[in-house]
């Protein structure tokens, strides 16, 4: 008798369930059409504030995204993401004007990331965009990048780092240029720049960013008389000195251009440097006058 009732009961109670699944509460029983539809697949663009482990390419997919935490060991940091207008059936190609748009855009938005003109630190930037696929599926991002190198001169490699380089250049950091000795070849001119502590004995100094005009990139020597005029302007206001045709006197100067490649990817931004061809001091000469840089008679 025990057992029959057990019986009824469970019988009842899966007629119930039956019941409640027939329609009196917005059910049919069909556990498959009350699910909304998902959403189709949109195009894909990456993410800003984060970092990357992987070395900087200038074509990204979504196969080959893979941002960490910036806290951890990472190459490469996004520091801005923005957008391509409509118009073009492929990703832009270096020298077109959407991309040196998109560098121009990326230079103002790192050097609001770091504090200061990112070149005036061991950094380069970079911009990425989709790949060939990822253009195609509707991808119309570009990626600002920032990275720390081992040298501001040629030759450079990416360092790997752990922490942001957000506010980087804002405070004093290792990572900013500052006093520099010159390696010279047989000719005299300058081949390389070590960056030293200003408490030793230096012959050179990183002075600013002279922006240059947009204009073809220099192939003859007569070309690269605007770059030393400017960076001559930049070493003027740097070490508070008369902007005057005594200047050329009073210290040489060395220019530092980005190269070709980045020049013709929108990259106006010139290095420049005070240099002592004649003698080596000690302490920045920033602000350092006359007094300071006066008139070589030889």
């Amino acid at each position: 008798m025990q057992r029959a009732t057990k019986t009824l009961i469970a019988a009842f109670a899966v007629a119930a369930l039956l019941a409640g699944c027939s329609g009196s509460d917005g059910l049919d029983g069909d556990l498959v059409d009350d699910w909304a539809a998902l959403p189709p697949p949109g195009p894909f663009t990456p993410a800003a504030g984060v970092c990357h482990e992987a070395d900087f390419t200038d074509s990204v997919s979504l196969a080959g995204y893979a941002p960490v935490d910036c806290a951890v060991s990472h190459r490469v940091e996004t520091v801005h993401v923005g957008a391509f207008p409509d118009g073009r059936s492929e990703p832009p190609p270096v020298a077109s004007t959407e991309l040196r748009t998109a560098f121009a855009d990326c230079d103002k938005r790192a050097a609001g990331h770091v504090g200061d003109d990112w070149r005036a630190g061991r950094l380069r930037l970079a911009v990425a965009v989709p790949s060939g696929p990822g253009w195609t599926a509707g991808s119309r991002w570009y990626r600002c990048d920032l990275m720390e190198v081992s040298t501001a001169e040629a030759g450079a490699t990416v360092v790997m780092r752990t922490g942001s380089l957000r506010d980087a250049l804002r405070v004093p950091s290792p990572l900013r240029l500052g006093c520099q000795q010159t390696r010279t070849g047989r000719d005299g001119l300058v081949q390389n720049l070590v960056q030293v502590d200003c408490a030793e004995r230096h012959d050179a100094e990183f002075a600013g960013v002279w922006q240059s005009p947009d204009r073809p990139y220099p192939t003859r020597s007569a070309e690269w008389a605007p770059f030393y005029a400017g960076c001559r302007s930049v070493l003027a206001r740097y070490a508070g000195l008369p902007d005057d045709a005594n200047l050329a006197f009073r210290s040489d100067v060395v220019v530092r251009p980005p190269g070709a490649g980045r020049w013709r990817a929108g990259d106006r931004g010139v290095r420049c440097y005070l240099w002592l061809s004649n003698r080596t001091v000690t302490g920045s000469l920033k602000g350092a006058g006359p007094a300071g840089l006066p008139v070589r008679t030889k």
